[in-house]
């Protein structure tokens, strides 16, 4: 488990950011994460337009859209050890990285507030720079690369989304959405409808690999 790496000067900041609507419906972290989320994703997209000084929009679109994505901030969330702190209500396994993810976000937005830009900054930087080094090459969009999987199934059919529902408060609204290709299905969540679906596609592609 890997230290969180930054000193609250108001400890009561990072316990908001851990808490979920489904441990305490007043006090929780649904307003950090909307602030946390903004930040992670400008200071992302900032880095790679540094990394990468010779890749396309599209290239730098399709590595932020990993990088900012609740699968990359649920496993953030573990590496730090926020499953053993984050508080919950009663929920399904399935539910645990999304909670995790969401609690990664408000981490970053509870940083912001207590410490400014710079050590918000500096904090995403250090996390995110060495999974943003990983990939050589531009992952492929997920759902690009589901409809291809589909495509070369056998099956013929092209993926299909069906929007399920929004959650969450109006101003910050998750929407889900599931998606069915060979025979499977799967759902997804974002804070966009193009974000929920993309997030869809990952989880299938996991399932159908």
């Amino acid at each position: 488990m890997k230290k969180l790496n930054y000193d609250f000067k108001d400890p009561a900041l990072l316990e908001l950011a851990l808490t979920q609507s489904g441990a305490n419906a007043t006090h929780n972290n649904e307003r950090l994460e909307f602030l946390g989320d903004r930040v992670l994703g400008l200071v992302v997209a900032g880095m790679l337009y540094d990394l990468f000084p010779d890749e396309t929009e599209g290239d730098l679109a399709r590595r932020h859209a990993a990088l900012v994505s609740a699968e990359t901030c649920a496993d953030v969330a573990l590496m730090f050890g926020l499953d053993k702190r984050v508080h919950h209500g009663h929920m399904t396994a399935g539910r645990l990285r999304s909670i995790l993810a969401d609690a990664m976000e408000s981490v970053i937005g509870a940083i912001f507030i207590d410490g400014g830009w710079d050590d918000a900054r500096k904090f995403v930087l250090n996390t995110w720079e060495p999974l943003a080094r990983r990939d050589v090459t531009p992952p492929k969009d997920p759902k690009t690369e589901l409809q291809e999987l589909a495509q070369h199934s056998g099956a013929g059919a092209l993926p299909e989304y069906e929007f399920l529902e929004s959650t969450g408060p109006t101003h910050s609204p998750v929407f889900n959405v599931r998606v069915s290709a060979v025979g499977k299905s799967a759902t997804g969540r974002g804070v966009s409808k193009k974000a929920a679906t993309t997030d869809a596609a990952v989880e299938l592609l996991k399932i159908l690999s």
